[in-house]
C-alpha cells in the first residue's frame, strides 16, 4: 500500500486502509513519517518543505475533526488563515472560540476560547472568525507590536472601522478591551511593512502624534519627486529600511544596486526642495532612541532653514 506522504495520515484513516499500529509505529520510527498531532501524521521530508504558515494551517486540519463541530478558528490561527503576516505568532497551538461565556482551556496542542461570536466566515474550508473580530482578539490578548502590525493589514485586506467597532463593541467586558481600543485607534491600512508599523508605534510612543504615512512630495512645479515613508513634521520626512526595503519592489531584471542609486537620487531630490529626511533602520526599531535624538536635530535644523519649497501631500486614509 503506496501511502501519499504530502497527505495528512490519521490513525484512524490508517487504520481504515489495513495498517496495524504497529505498522503506524514503524512509519514513524523509520524516520519516513512525523506526528503532527496526537494521532495525525506527514511525511517527514514534506513536513520540512513546509514554511510556518503551511505548517500551522495542517495544524488546523489535525486539531478541528477532534473538536466540537461548534469550535470556530480564532485568534493567532484566525489569522493565519486570514493571510496575516506571522510577527509575534505563537504557531504551536490551535486557537478556537466556542460560543459560550465560560469553559475555556488549554490542553495539548489546542487553546479553546469561550465567549459570544458574531458573524463566522468560511475561510479555506475553516469555519473562522472574521477579519474584524480577530483584529479585536489579537488585539486583546498579544503585545501593541503584534496587534498593530496585524491590524494593519487586516485594514488593508478589507476590514472597515465600522466592523471594528461593533467588534468592540460586543467585547466591551471582555478582558483586554482597553488593549483592543488602543490598537482599533492605531491601526492604519497605509502602513505597507512590518517595519513601517513598528515605526509608528514607536513615533507615537515618542509623542509623535500627528505623523502622515506614504506622504507624496512635489517640486514648486508639482513635478512628484519621490514619496516617503513617514511624515514626522510638514518639513520632516521618515524613512525606515526594513529587511527587505531594495528587494521587494524591484522591476523585472533591475539589480538591487540600482535600486539603491535610485532610492539615493530620490532622497536627494526631495532634500534639495529643504525638506529634512531622517532615515533608520530595521534594527534601530527596537533602540528607536537613537531616531528620536535625529528626529530631533532635523525639528530643529527645520526651524532654522528657509520654508521647504517641495508640497507634501499624505497618502489616502485608510
Amino acid at each position: 500500500m503506496e501511502l501519499d506522504p504530502t497527505r495528512l495520515l490519521s490513525r484512524r484513516d490508517a487504520l481504515s486502509m489495513g495498517l496495524a499500529d504497529h505498522e503506524i509505529r514503524a512509519l514513524r520510527t523509520s524516520g519516513g513519517w512525523r506526528t503532527l498531532h496526537h494521532g495525525n501524521y506527514i511525511g517527514a521530508d514534506h513536513s520540512d518543505s513546509l514554511d510556518a504558515r503551511s505548517t500551522h494551517r495542517l495544524l488546523i486540519d489535525a486539531v478541528l475533526p477532534t473538536l466540537s463541530d461548534k469550535a470556530v478558528v480564532s485568534h493567532e490561527s484566525a489569522a493565519i488563515l486570514h493571510g496575516l503576516p506571522l510577527y509575534g505568532i505563537d504557531l504551536s497551538r490551535v486557537h478556537v472560540t466556542r460560543d459560550r461565556r465560560g469553559g475555556g482551556r488549554t490542553s495539548k496542542g489546542v487553546v479553546t476560547h469561550c465567549s459570544p461570536l458574531g458573524e463566522v466566515v468560511i475561510v479555506d474550508g475553516f469555519r473562522t472568525t472574521t477579519l474584524a473580530r480577530t483584529l479585536v482578539d489579537i488585539a486583546r490578548t498579544m503585545s501593541l507590536d503584534t496587534a498593530v502590525v496585524l491590524g494593519d493589514v487586516a485594514m488593508r485586506h478589507g476590514a472597515s472601522l465600522d466592523e471594528v467597532a461593533e467588534e468592540l463593541e460586543r467585547a466591551r467586558r471582555w478582558q483586554g478591551i482597553a488593549s483592543a481600543r488602543r490598537v482599533a485607534d492605531m491601526v492604519d491600512a497605509r502602513s505597507e511593512s512590518v517595519a513601517e508599523s513598528l515605526s509608528r508605534i514607536r513615533l507615537h510612543q515618542h509623542g509623535f502624534r500627528d505623523v502622515e504615512l506614504q506622504v507624496e512630495v512635489r517640486d514648486p512645479r508639482g513635478r512628484f519627486l519621490g514619496r516617503s515613508d513617514f511624515g514626522v513634521t510638514p518639513a520632516v520626512m521618515g524613512e525606515c529600511d526594513g529587511k527587505v526595503k531594495y528587494g521587494k519592489f524591484l522591476r523585472p531584471g533591475q539589480d538591487p544596486g540600482d535600486a539603491v542609486f535610485e532610492e539615493k537620487k530620490r532622497e536627494d531630490s526631495i532634500r534639495d526642495t529643504g525638506l529634512q529626511v531622517v532615515r533608520w533602520t530595521w534594527s534601530e526599531i527596537f533602540t528607536f532612541d537613537v531616531v528620536v535624538d535625529r528626529i530631533r536635530r532635523a525639528i530643529v535644523r527645520a526651524e532654522n532653514s528657509p520654508k521647504p519649497t517641495a508640497s507634501v501631500r499624505p497618502g489616502k486614509l485608510r
